[in-house]
């Protein structure tokens, strides 16, 4: 049986903005696209569902970025607006750097990077639209002219040449009739929280292990099927971030899946802390300081593009001539099947970890004299196959599920964002399509701009 319907009444929608650049999605991506757009002389409007900007880096309180070096450490491949936010964060005392490491190189304090990504949007004269969420795409001629919101005053629409989506479900991508997929096996999300009091657990209780705690069978409430990672944030003694649960098989940009997704995160943070508290000494001082306004979101939709960047090209570190973004963060995929995680290096080493924190190792493929120490994604795979005037930056570029598990985290989407940002403004200046735009030209521009290009 059909679900039942409403007609809606046909309406005129008042426009809010006219801009030359209209963003989707309000994350770090997001930000440095309007941002890098904005510094080209574009006017530029920002669409976001939350009442601050950052996304899974501030509301979503995942405060880690991974290393900006290659895997030797010897030369920075990442630069341009995500160091930029670094100096930023830095300069006001709410960072921490840990060096020579790939996993955890930058942690952060959530709500300083929200504090500094307003006036990075400020001080470019973006027009920022908060607690707006994107309903609907008006479409001309083949390009889309317009982004209809929904937000406090009602139903608006923003006019724009030029659009891109960073919303990471690819929301105008998918409405707007430009091809997507999803791979079915989608890595799983993440509800992250704040616990104040673990290092008393682990001073009480010698060979205190977070990770064999929480998936450890014996006790009443252990998770089933995960994989956790902590880092101590700077907001003072004892404050620790916590990623470690999993909602298996939720596909995020189903609405009602995402509400249970939002729910059963939440309640799986309740078990680690209630299981904490009752089995070890010191557990009646442990403490929730904090949850995210929305669970940190892996993988759901990505677009069909001129280009799907493969996992061997990953792991080959193929050089692409139309290269706007560097990595060094390794293959990495949240199984939706079984606890624990897989990795895949460049030089050639695979590693499972298992939820208790042991791990096997292996290699998938064998030593070589030398290793590629970065990848790169290409400008093509942003592009959405038959778009004219719209790109995708963030988790929806257009990879496999090996390639799609490096190129995922914020400091690669960083870099595609700022990318989409740049091109859309070069485009408008050329008067050319998404694909037409010049990629010499455009590296040049992010050179120009701060960004490494190699």
């Amino acid at each position: 049986m059909s679900n039942p319907t409403v007609l809606e009444p046909a309406r005129s929608v008042p426009v809010a903005y006219e801009a030359d650049v209209c963003v989707i999605g309000g994350s770090c991506t997001g930000v440095f696209a309007a941002v890098a757009a904005a510094r080209r002389g574009a006017r530029v409007a920002l669409v976001e569902a939350q009442g601050m900007l950052g996304g899974t880096a501030t509301s979503g309180l995942v405060a880690v970025w991974h290393s900006l070096l290659d895997t030797r450490f010897e030369r920075q491949i990442i630069a341009g607006l995500t160091a930029e936010a670094v100096e930023r964060l830095d300069r006001r005392g709410a960072l921490t750097r840990r060096g020579r490491d790939a996993n955890l190189a930058l942690i952060f304090s959530p709500a300083e990077l929200a504090l500094e990504l307003d006036r990075l949007a400020a001080e470019a004269g973006v027009r920022v639209f908060l607690h707006a969420r994107f309903a609907a795409p008006v479409v001309e001629d083949g390009r889309v002219a317009a982004a209809v919101i929904e937000d406090k005053s009602g139903r608006r629409a923003i006019r724009a040449r030029f659009f891109v989506d960073a919303s990471g479900d690819g929301d105008l991508i998918d409405r707007a009739g430009l091809a997507t997929r999803s791979m079915g096996d989608l890595q799983p999300p993440t509800t992250c929280a704040v616990l104040r009091g673990l290092a008393v657990l682990k001073e009480r209780n010698p060979g205190f292990s977070i990770n064999r705690a929480v998936f450890d069978p014996k006790l009443e409430g252990a998770l089933e099927c995960g994989f956790l990672w902590t880092a101590d944030l700077p907001l003072g003694p004892d404050m620790t971030l916590v990623a470690g649960t999993r909602v298996n098989g939720a596909d995020c940009s189903d609405a009602d899946q995402l509400t249970h997704a939002e729910q059963e995160g939440r309640a799986q943070v309740r078990r680690i802390v209630d299981l904490l508290r009752k089995n070890f000494a010191g557990g009646e001082e442990l403490r929730l300081a904090a949850l995210p306004g929305h669970i940190g979101v892996r993988q759901t939709r990505q677009i069909v593009g001129r280009h799907r960047l493969t996992e061997q090209e990953v792991l080959a570190g193929t050089r692409f001539p139309d290269a706007i973004a560097n990595g060094s963060y390794r293959v990495d995929v949240h199984h939706n099947d079984r606890a624990g995680i897989t990795f895949r290096y460049l030089d050639g080493r695979e590693v499972f970890i298992r939820a208790d924190g042991t791990d096997e190792r292996r290699r998938w493929r064998p030593e070589q004299s030398e290793d590629p120490t970065f990848y790169q994604v290409p400008y093509r795979s942003l592009v959405p196959e038959g778009s004219r005037n719209v790109l995708a930056a963030g988790r929806l570029v257009d990879a496999d599920r090996g390639a799609f598990g490096a190129v995922r985290v914020m400091v690669n989407c960083n870099q595609t964002g700022e990318a989409a940002g740049a091109a859309a403004a070069l485009a408008l200046d050329s008067g050319r399509d998404a694909g037409e735009v010049d990629t010499a030209k455009l590296r040049k521009e992010l050179a120009t701009g701060g960004a490494a290009v190699v």
